[in-house]
């Protein structure tokens, strides 16, 4: 490179320094305005946390207690509406929106409706749980598939069973789900990914209850090739 090439880019070098200094001195104010508003947004957002989603996260958690054990006993009305004294689970999601507690409510309300054969209601509310424990999303997935079984849309409960085997990862619920899954294929006369799927079982969950007669599931399967 010439003498007057490196002076000439050297130069330009400087020119754009330049021009970014002047940039910044020429919108010092509006630089300034717009990191302090950022910094006040994420005040107002911590306040917002600590404020008022804390608070209603206690009264939420404290208020559903009653649900859940209406839940447990399989009293789904209740579970559902509430009583006269606590609310059910529709009200938790109802008045206590973006709580953790009402992300929970979606997966228990969404199950109360599919053991009540309101399967759309059922899908409704377990599309909406948005969980980070992968044994309750797992199961929110296989209850979704049940309830398409049950609408007799194979497509799709074939679908919710294959991501409730993936979220699942574990001995105790991906041998259910796979089971399940096995069997919407038969019923849709996919036999050859029905013995894929009962064939996972045997292999990555020898020791489930699924496995324990699974060698009957895949014969049946196999004959039907």
């Amino acid at each position: 490179m010439s003498k007057n090439q490196a002076n000439t880019k050297v130069a330009a070098t400087e020119t754009n320094l330049g021009q970014s200094s002047n940039f910044v001195r020429e919108n010092q104010k509006s630089l300034l305005f717009i990191g302090g508003a950022v910094i006040a947004l994420i005040a107002i957002y911590f306040l917002y946390l600590k404020l008022y989603l804390g608070p209603r996260e206690v009264t939420a958690t404290n208020q559903m207690y009653v649900a859940q054990d209406f839940w447990a006993k399989k009293d789904w009305d209740k579970a559902i509406n509430g009583d006269a004294s606590y609310p059910g689970f529709k009200k938790i999601i109802s008045d206590y929106s973006n709580t953790k507690a009402a992300n929970l409510a979606y997966f228990y309300l969404g199950t109360a409706y599919l053991n009540k054969g309101e399967y759309r209601k059922a899908i409704e509310n377990l599309d909406s749980y948005r969980g980070d424990d992968s044994m309750v999303a797992a199961e929110a997935l296989g209850n979704t598939g049940d309830a398409y079984v049950e609408l007799k849309e194979y497509d799709k409960a074939a679908t919710s069973f294959s991501k409730a085997v993936d979220k699942a990862k574990n001995k105790f619920l991906s041998p259910l789900y796979l089971k399940k899954l096995g069997l919407v294929y038969e019923e849709t006369k996919d036999n050859k990914s029905a013995v894929d799927a009962y064939k996972r079982i045997k292999t990555e969950y020898p020791e489930s209850a699924e496995a324990q007669n699974i060698d009957e599931y895949i014969a049946r399967a196999e004959a039907k090739l």
